[in-house]
């Protein structure tokens, strides 16, 4: 590991100004789980790490908070996802609750943070070894294509499989929700699909966030009457493994159809995918068995399996049909 400094500014605009001048030199740390990891395998190399931990003051207090505004919720970004599982959030937010509840153990749960959860980086083998140059380190081509590929997208892959890594960002997608980022032009808010870029846009960089821009908070939108969201997850392990797919469902049930859905999924694809096709197809129908057993394909529509991948597929129809049988209340089936 390479040596560093640790900086401990004491606002945000310190931390900011800090990093924006020269992010490949200087990296912010919140909880520093996934950093940690990453100076260990080599992959980042900095000279400064820049603590954000260390901020006092009203950010510091926006950061560090789980608090109700206006029906929905703001989160600091960083709420622990510890903080998260053990939140009062309610029946149309409880996916986030759950997904933050699923993550590695209560260890980790305890010092990792949502901002860093959202942006950590990707967890592809090829990736994190330090001995080989795969396109995301500036390398020709991506070595999963065609290698060990049992954990990689089915969906959005190309040129490089990664699958993204946050469990939360599929939550925050399946709940509409908006991020509040600081930067040198000031605050601005984003929806949760515009923080994550697919490898053919951006083979580099997962994020869309310019140097020296911040995450201070996410919001989640105010829970509609009717609406309950679910967390599902398949792992090969349930304790401090990662998914081989998961899914987060928020439904609205109004006079016994569905009146809109959003669906979220996690590790097939190098963002975390929203399933429009699904959600179009849900909408208006009265919910039942045979209705999920019918749509469940289109989870995956457009898929395409590399060469020990393929099992995704099945996994996340079926992990979709039991998130809408739970977020409906219908009992599943024998």
């Amino acid at each position: 590991m390479k040596p560093f400094t640790l900086i401990r500014p004491s606002t945000l605009t310190a931390a900011r100004d800090r990093v924006g001048g020269a992010p490949d030199k200087r990296v912010l740390r919140a909880g520093g789980i996934d950093l940690i990891d990453l100076l260990k395998e080599g992959i980042a190399g900095p000279d400064e790490l820049v603590d954000l931990k260390a901020i006092k003051g009203a950010d510091a207090e926006a950061m560090r908070a789980i608090a109700a505004e206006g029906g929905g919720w703001s989160i600091g970004a960083l709420v622990t996802l510890a903080q998260i599982a053990e939140s009062g959030l309610g029946d149309a937010h409880a996916v986030l609750r759950e997904a933050a509840g699923s993550a590695a153990t209560p260890g980790i749960r305890a010092a990792a943070t949502i901002g860093g959860n959202l942006l950590q980086r990707p967890r592809c083998w090829y990736f994190r070894h330090q001995g080989l140059v795969c396109l995301k380190k500036g390398g020709d081509a991506c070595l999963a294509d065609g290698g060990e590929n049992r954990s990689h997208a089915i969906l959005g892959g190309g040129p490089c499989f990664i699958v993204h890594p946050s469990t939360l960002a599929v939550a925050l997608v399946a709940l509409a929700a908006e991020l509040e980022i600081v930067g040198d032009a000031g605050t601005r808010t984003s929806p949760i699909d515009k923080l994550f870029a697919l490898p053919r846009v951006s083979p580099m960089s997962e994020h869309t966030l310019a140097a020296g821009e911040v995450i201070r908070r996410i919001r989640l939108p105010a829970g509609a009457a009717g609406q309950r969201s679910v967390y599902e997850v398949a792992k090969a392990r349930q304790s401090f493994d990662w998914p081989l797919a998961e899914v987060a469902a928020s439904v609205v049930l109004e006079g016994g159809t569905i009146k809109s859905a959003r669906i979220g999924l996690g590790h097939v694809a190098p963002v975390p995918w929203r399933a429009v096709q699904l959600e179009e197809a849900l909408a208006g129908q009265t919910p039942s068995a045979e209705l999920f057993a019918r749509v469940a394909p289109l989870a995956t529509a457009g898929a395409r399996a590399l060469g020990q991948n393929a099992y995704k597929i099945p996994l996340t129809q079926g992990l979709v049909r039991s998130a809408l049988h739970r977020a409906c209340g219908i009992a599943v089936p024998d």
